[in-house]
């Protein structure tokens, strides 16, 4: 396993730390995303730092980073680029968007409509974009870091489970603490400004290597495999005690983002193999938003995110 790597990622994320306070969970998450290459979807209150915490790492590690703000009246141009015409040349030219880029920043996702969603949701599952005819690929890595607010009703549209389920992680994102607060009195205005490069591209490929190497047993493979069937209403390894509450379980998709997240926490931890506890750590945040839950679990306040830590612990007791 390379050190280096391992302590430019710890030295990242120290650094973020310093501007971001009471938000381990989102700065550790957005490495996360860097190095195994899924989208991350942040919901939290407005003023909590999502935006500057996405803002930060993409200056710590150096990469093309753009941000729209996503807005009822956006169009699929704005976003992914159009066809213009060249009077001179008697040509159309392709005038590029945002998307085009390493991190792109998706702003309030939930107050575009359905054909903004629909391109993008191209561009998080195949990393292409097609402007008129022609299909344009996109730079790797390339991740979209969204956010929402949790109440916000009016002028939202709430995202698709296809697309949700496209979201490698979803981060809950809540009010920092006493002392935390305190803290974040005492920033200074721009605290981005003397923030300089601590990880390169090379560094990110150079992870994912190494990440990509780190040993995972049968066992718990079969034990990501039982999590995920274990979701499913109507599978063998689905427990009666969740019926009622369970519409529909996670896709294939939330296992294989289980399987590379331990490795990326195996990684952190600076071992070459995989352990039940690797992948406890990012399982709320993996399954719960895959998880479709019933009328009447909404009605009883029940929570996905609980729902899917404690069917998680069942199977690896």
């Amino acid at each position: 396993m390379s050190q280096k790597s391992l302590d430019k990622v710890h030295k990242c994320i120290a650094e973020a730390k310093k501007v971001i306070f009471g938000q381990d969970e989102l700065i550790e998450a957005i490495i996360m995303s860097l190095v195994c290459e899924g989208h991350l979807l942040i919901e939290g209150m407005p003023g909590l730092g999502k935006t500057l915490s996405v803002s930060l790492m993409a200056k710590l590690c150096d990469l093309s980073f753009k941000r729209i703000q996503f807005t009822p009246d956006l169009l699929p141009s704005d976003l992914v680029g159009t066809m213009i015409f060249n009077n001179q040349k008697n040509e159309f030219s392709t005038k590029f968007g945002p998307i085009f880029t390493q991190i792109l920043l998706a702003d309030e996702i939930n107050r575009s409509p359905a054909k903004v969603q629909s391109a993008l949701l191209e561009a998080m599952a195949e990393k292409q974009v097609t402007i008129g005819d022609n299909t344009h690929g996109l730079t790797s890595p390339f991740v979209v870091l969204a956010t929402q607010n949790p109440i916000e009703q009016e002028g939202t549209y709430s995202l698709p489970e296809a697309q949700l389920d496209r979201f490698m992680m979803k981060v809950n994102v809540d009010y920092p603490s006493f002392e935390q607060e305190r803290k974040i009195l005492e920033l200074s205005r721009t605290p981005l400004d003397n923030k300089k490069p601590i990880l390169s591209t090379d560094d990110l490929l150079e992870m994912q290597d190494t990440v990509s190497k780190i040993y995972v047993d049968d066992k718990i493979k079969d034990i990501i495999t039982k999590i995920c069937t274990a979701t499913r209403p109507g599978n063998k390894n689905f427990d009666k005690k969740y019926e009622g509450l369970i519409l529909a379980g996670v896709s294939p998709r939330a296992g294989i983002w289980l399987y590379r997240c331990g490795k990326f926490n195996a990684f952190l931890d600076n071992r070459d193999f995989v352990t039940p506890d690797d992948l406890l750590k990012s399982v709320a945040s993996i399954l719960s938003h895959r998880i479709i839950l019933t009328y009447e679990a909404i009605i009883d306040q029940k929570n996905a995110k609980e729902l899917s830590i404690e069917i998680s612990r069942d199977l690896i007791k």
